[in-house]
């Protein structure tokens, strides 16, 4: 471990990448002594068996801002961001990935400066990119710029944060990691983008599925509503309810204007789906205020948390 604090920490899970560990490690060298700032490079091995772990341990002694952390079996890229934003040092934080699609001797440069510049969060945006997944990423990326006020090209690629980004992000859940730039943009920091160049895999495998297309939906969708009613879920619930009720309202004089003025029967298949339709309005409005006094309940705890870090 380098006995100076490091300026810049670059951050690198892999999972099965063996192949890539010493060309990966020698680039980010390259790329501090161009920058020439203290650096360090935390290694997050997520549950590899190929030995790729073994393989970053035999480079430690000849470079020693080189960190390795390790997990015992494969947790998912979120889980390996979380390990690696608790132990990165550095006032900025960059995620590369391990496949060398990215090239870290010409990309730390560069998000780096972006982050020197001003910027708080700063994303790569590939350029000559072809490896097949270009239309999942363009229909990924256009849902969340449709979605969120976030102007960027690329926000599921290389990545640059200032530490206190880091401290504000919330605890992150499975597969979030690709909405680090929405929810930091969300909390007003600034956001902006450099052109990077992608680079085809030499070693290893991909482990995207296009399965994941559908998750990363509907994961859009959930980031988008955290965002928007988590700290006013009366909003949205309460929304709802009112409009059920006021469809279920008009519903039942429509039912009292054929019956009292057109002398004719209950529609009773009208009658229960307005019925239902009162119900579910007043169970929104319950939902609704569960969901408040859970919200209310954690910001007193934010508000302790804040207090003790204070007192500390």
């Amino acid at each position: 471990m380098s006995p100076t604090t490091p300026r810049v920490s670059v951050l690198i899970p892999a999972h099965n990448e063996a192949g890539n560990v010493s060309e990966l490690i020698a680039r980010t060298a390259q790329a501090f002594t161009s920058l020439g700032v203290a650096g360090e490079l935390v290694f997050v091995d997520d549950g590899s068996s190929d030995g790729t772990a073994d393989r970053v341990a035999e480079l430690q002694p000849d470079h020693p801002w080189l960190r390795l952390i390790r997990h015992r079996r494969n947790r998912g890229l979120t889980a390996a961001l979380r390990s690696g934003f608790r132990a990165a040092r550095g006032d900025y934080v960059l995620f590369l990935p391990a496949d060398l699609e990215s090239h870290p001797d010409e990309d730390i440069p560069k998000l780096f400066e972006a982050l020197d510049g001003g910027l708080d969060v700063v994303a790569g945006w590939r350029q000559g990119r072809a490896d097949g997944k270009e239309l999942a990423s363009a229909i990924y990326n256009g849902v969340s710029r449709r979605l969120f006020d976030v102007r960027v090209h690329d926000a599921n690629w290389i990545k640059g944060f200032r530490r206190e980004v880091i401290a504000a992000l919330p605890p992150l859940r499975s597969d979030w990691h690709r909405f680090l730039i929405h929810i930091a943009a969300d909390q007003g920091f600034k956001v902006g983008e450099v052109v990077t160049t992608w680079y085809p895999r030499k070693a290893g495998r991909s482990h995207f599925g296009f399965g994941r297309i559908p998750i990363s939906l509907l994961d859009v969708l959930v980031i988008r509503f955290l965002l928007t009613f988590s700290q006013a879920p009366m909003r949205f619930f309460g929304g709802l309810g009112m409009g059920s009720l006021l469809v279920s309202g008009l519903v039942f004089i429509f039912l009292g204007y054929l019956w009292f003025f057109q002398q004719q029967t209950q529609k009773r298949p009208i009658f229960w789906t307005a019925l239902v339709l009162a119900l579910a309005g007043l169970l929104f409005f319950l939902v609704g205020f569960l969901a408040e006094l859970i919200v209310a309940q954690g910001d007193r705890l934010t508000d302790l948390e804040e207090r003790l870090a204070d007192a500390e």
